[in-house]
């Protein structure tokens, strides 16, 4: 018997399999410029970090974002996402005291087919 499914499922699982894939471009994107990846998929109470990277003095917490285009990819970080994001950010920094006396910030990365990442460096504030 075919396994049937209903477009909602499967659009849902397109969408997973896509944010799986555009991870892992950021994760290079990001390894190509010299950052150090600290965390990934980082889960605390009420929020998530994709990336958690390090370049130099400066720990950033990355929002990675997969949409058909660009532009739509940047407008897409909510103010509850950023929230959420920066409770996350919270946590971890409660959990490694020792990036407190780093340069913190909230970048994002956007992706879309055919184009080159865009990393958008202190994209919200961040608010702990």
């Amino acid at each position: 018997m075919a396994r049937g499914g209903n477009a909602q499922t499967d659009r849902r699982r397109a969408a997973r399999s896509y944010g799986i894939v555009a991870e892992a471009i950021a994760l290079m994107w990001l390894l190509a410029r010299g950052y150090r990846i600290l965390a990934r998929h980082y889960l605390a109470p009420g929020g998530e970090i994709d990336i958690v990277a390090a370049k130099g003095a400066t720990v950033a917490f990355i929002e990675v974002k997969a949409r058909g285009d660009l532009d739509v990819a940047a407008t897409s970080i909510t103010a509850q996402k950023q929230a959420r994001i920066c409770r996350a950010a919270g946590f971890w920094l409660s959990r490694n005291q020792a990036a407190a006396s780093a340069n913190l910030r909230c970048d994002a990365i956007f992706i879309a087919p055919w184009r080159w990442p865009r990393h958008e460096i202190a994209a919200f504030p961040l608010e702990i």
